[in-house]
């Protein structure tokens, strides 16, 4: 899709799901903002192809009763938010705010970060990972220098980047990274 066809589907966006941590937490994993999906159900990759769940799971050696799309949405968020404080780790997104195309990370325009301080200072966190270029390219551009924590990229678990990173190849590369600080 040419620029000036991306800007013109555009939608201002506020981040409204709250981050999800506690003092315990060791790593923190970024995402770049909620797709619609996501927005609309209130939690964290939760479009019913995105990958960032199963590759969780496999990680950690379990399964989740309730899938990405499953009806009962509260007892799937409950789920994962349990699973991530299980195992230490924080997740919400790089923005706070931006201008967006759908889901569309290339589309983003007059972005503004989120402020990680409370985090950071009220846990035990040593590491922070950004899902996806976007991501990553954002948070290094707006926050490395204002937070002193170590930093790195992990492969977008998006179905659009299955090509390039097959599930297993995917799941491979996470736990690699992942293990070494939870």
């Amino acid at each position: 899709m040419p620029d000036e066809d991306k800007s013109k589907n555009r939608k201002f966006v506020t981040h409204t799901i709250a981050p999800v941590w506690n003092s315990e937490s060791r790593i923190l994993i970024l995402g770049t903002m909620p797709s619609p999906a996501s927005r609309e159900v209130g939690f964290f990759y939760m479009h019913a192809q995105n990958r960032f769940w199963p590759v969780m799971a496999r990680i950690f050696g379990e399964e989740f009763l309730h899938k990405n799309n499953d009806k009962d949405k509260n007892a799937a968020i409950a789920e994962r938010i349990a699973f991530l404080k299980r195992h230490n780790i924080a997740l919400w997104d790089v923005l706070s705010e931006c201008e967006i195309s759908g889901a569309s990370d290339s589309s983003i325009n007059k972005e503004l970060p989120n402020d990680f301080s409370k985090i950071l200072a009220a846990s035990k966190i040593t590491h922070i990972f950004c899902t996806g270029k976007t991501a990553f390219n954002l948070y290094k551009k707006y926050c490395s220098q204002k937070y002193s924590m170590p930093f790195s990229y992990l492969p977008s678990t998006s179905p659009a980047n299955q090509a390039a990173w097959p599930t297993e190849k995917l799941t491979e590369e996470y736990r690699k990274e992942i293990l070494k600080f939870v």
